[in-house]
């Protein structure tokens, strides 16, 4: 829940979004995270009227355990180019990998 929360703090920080200008959000976990839903850690974190979806990644061999990634939609002057995307607790790897894909 804590995780979850920094995550969704830090993503909204770095791209100076307001919560206002959230349109909905995906939060997916591995399959190993099962104690709680991470929507309803977001929506600790300040998303109390925003739309959001939790779902379970695929349970691929091999892949790093314990990691909930978010999709945010959101109304943004920011370039694409311009996003920041936020890696927390040892998930920096994963940019790198997806970079290779």
């Amino acid at each position: 829940m804590e995780a979850v929360g920094e995550l969704v703090t830090q993503m909204l920080g770095a791209n100076d979004i307001d919560p206002a200008d959230v349109i909905s959000m995906i939060l997916t976990s591995t399959p190993d995270l099962v104690s709680c839903y991470p929507a309803t850690a977001a929506r600790l974190a300040g998303m109390e009227d925003v739309p959001l979806l939790s779902a379970t990644e695929v349970a691929v061999p091999g892949s790093m355990p314990r990691v909930v990634r978010v999709m945010a939609h959101v109304e943004s002057r920011l370039a694409r180019s311009d996003v920041q995307h936020v890696y927390l607790r040892g998930t920096e790897g994963l940019r790198q990998a997806t970079a290779n894909d």
